[in-house]
């Protein structure tokens, strides 16, 4: 089964051009299946990946959800510039109901795997981070982008980042905006294993198996437990989106995005002077 047709549970029904879901041994695939740009992903995508994460959630013949991007060059790379220009492309306070996607993947009472076979950048970084456990291989690359382009993510991003890796590297990742190898994200805490590019898939069904053979009641109370603690970082999301929509439309803002179609460095400061 993929996501290339409709399906129905409850009374919704989506046919998704974004997406390809999958459902074997208990375990649900999720996969956003834009290649081309890097699976990157726009508004479409965010509402498919919404979709197919509460139709997995709450389908009790499901143990374990796994959110990967297709092809081998990127798990995912953020918000898709070419539908960016001061707001994205749908609904949510930036035109990406990334809000309500980050949500889903903390609320849905079933661990949530991110398999991580490339580029997990931006948006993407972000992406791997919430989700429950992280698996990469050797090959995969992290880090974020935001004040290179003219944007941040004022929450999950940010503030559950710090909780993950520690303040002190979580803003080296946000200021400096350097790529890090899958062996330096273990080693800071960003994944939980890395292996062999060839042995990802095999690494990821051996976790997904040996959750499977566990309790899912007290699997959900423990997620809720563990996500209890950090809830509050919704409030600084909900504030800080706010905030970063109204920095969308700034001239500030757009350099990033010009300077990328360009092809040329960002000229912040000199935009800064203008205002």
């Amino acid at each position: 089964m993929n996501g290339a047709g409709s399906r129905n549970y409850g009374e919704m029904q989506m046919a998704y051009e974004d997406v390809l879901y999958s459902v074997a041994d208990g375990v649900a695939h999720i996969t956003i299946n834009r290649p081309k740009v890097m699976n990157a992903f726009r508004g479409r995508t965010c509402i498919e990946l919404i979709d197919a994460f509460n139709r997995a959630g709450w389908d009790k013949s499901i143990g374990v959800i796994v959110l990967a991007g297709a092809g081998d060059r990127a798990f995912c790379t953020g918000g898709d510039q070419s539908t960016h220009d001061g707001q994205y492309d749908n609904r949510g306070m930036i035109g990406l109901p990334v809000e309500d996607l980050q949500g889903i993947i903390r609320d849905v009472p079933k661990p949530v795997i991110a398999r991580v076979q490339g580029y997990a950048i931006g948006g993407g970084n972000v992406l791997a981070t919430i989700c429950d456990l992280t698996i990469a291989s050797e090959k995969a690359i992290f880090g974020q982008v935001g004040p290179k382009m003219g944007s941040v993510d004022p929450g999950f991003g940010t503030a559950y980042l710090a909780r993950v890796v520690g303040e002190k590297k979580a803003r080296e990742i946000w200021y400096l905006c350097r790529r890090y190898t899958a062996q330096e994200a273990l080693a800071m805490g960003l994944v939980n294993a890395v292996v062999p590019h060839d042995e990802l898939d095999a690494e990821v069904a051996r976790w997904c198996a040996e959750i499977c053979e566990r309790s899912p009641t007290a699997i959900s109370i423990a997620k809720r437990s563990f996500n209890a603690d950090s809830d509050n970082i919704r409030g600084i999301s909900a504030l800080g989106m706010q905030a970063l929509s109204l920095y969308y439309d700034t001239d500030e803002s757009r350099e990033g995005v010009s300077a990328l179609t360009e092809k040329r460095k960002p000229r912040f400061r000199e935009v800064m002077k203008k205002d």
